[in-house]
């Protein structure tokens, strides 16, 4: 039987993956993941989620997908893993690198001679009519949004009323979902706009998207990742061209439930490194032994 053919991609943006909670659509980001070969994966926030998870809940198909991108690092992948709100608790770990992995905030990238600029979306969360400015000051108002909605979630969170989350706001109605989603793209692409960003590329609202987005000023094209709770959708980037990716119209996807094979899991367990890598993410989060 003839070997599968992957298809050969130079870059790919997932977002809002959610292992570790109910929700979590594990089984259909492998059976994506096993038919591509990107040279660059980027994980754009809310893989892991330490927010909902039960610490005993963290099924073999969760695990898998950790083990996937661990032979996709083996093999000669970069992978930069951008952090997001619900995985938030790795933003101490921001500028670490081993090998092709690297932990981020944010991620600005030169593709084609056109200027990338990616992020998870959560600093907009509760500052979105403040957000423009503070961002402007580059790189040190990017890190003031992170401290200040941490800030903000704490005090929540010691009044009783739990984090806040733009993701789950605009879920409440379909009025205000518009409104947040059509504030969030304008003041991502406003930035992007003063910064002479090519493009902006965001996760968090789990609302996948591709559009020119045109002010006074100029325009980008914005994107959104979407996510694999609803929408199962991911970007990618081939011949010098974004696309939007979704699972349902992914026949050769659908049709490849398999479990890893015999000989992926044993490279895995050969690449030391990157099994200590993920080994020690997961104690970060306190993730036990994971179920059958």
């Amino acid at each position: 039987m003839k070997k599968n053919k992957k298809r050969k991609l130079d870059y790919v943006v997932i977002s809002d993956v959610h292992l570790g909670t109910y929700g979590c659509r594990a089984k259909e980001l492998l059976n994506y993941l096993k038919t591509i070969q990107p040279k660059v994966l980027i994980l754009n926030g809310d893989i892991i989620d330490i927010w909902q998870f039960n610490k005993r809940f963290f099924p073999k198909s969760h695990m898998n997908v950790i083990k996937h991108i661990t032979s996709l690092l083996s093999n000669g992948t970069e992978v930069y893993y951008i952090t997001g709100n619900h995985d938030e608790m790795l933003r101490k770990f921001k500028g670490f690198q081993l090998g092709n992995f690297k932990i981020l905030n944010k991620l600005i990238l030169d593709i084609d001679d056109k200027k990338v600029w990616i992020f998870h979306g959560d600093v907009f969360d509760v500052t979105m009519q403040h957000s423009k400015w503070l961002a402007k000051l580059g790189g040190k108002g990017y890190d003031v949004l992170i401290l200040l909605n941490t800030f903000i979630n704490w005090i929540s969170k010691l009044l009783g009323y739990g984090k806040l989350s733009l993701s789950k706001k605009i879920k409440n109605s379909v009025k205000s979902a518009v409104k947040f989603i059509n504030d969030f793209e304008k003041t991502a692409s406003d930035i992007a706009i003063d910064n002479h960003y090519n493009f902006v590329i965001c996760g968090h609202i789990h609302q996948p998207e591709i559009k020119e987005i045109k002010t006074q000023k100029g325009k980008t094209m914005y994107l959104n990742s979407g996510d694999w709770i609803e929408n199962l959708t991911a970007l990618e980037y081939k011949n010098k061209q974004w696309s939007l990716y979704e699972y349902a119209n992914d026949k050769k996807a659908n049709n490849s439930d398999t479990p890893l094979s015999k000989k992926e899991i044993a490279q895995l367990n050969k690449e030391k490194k990157g099994n200590f890598l993920f080994e020690e993410l997961l104690k970060e989060f306190d993730i036990k032994k994971p179920l059958k």
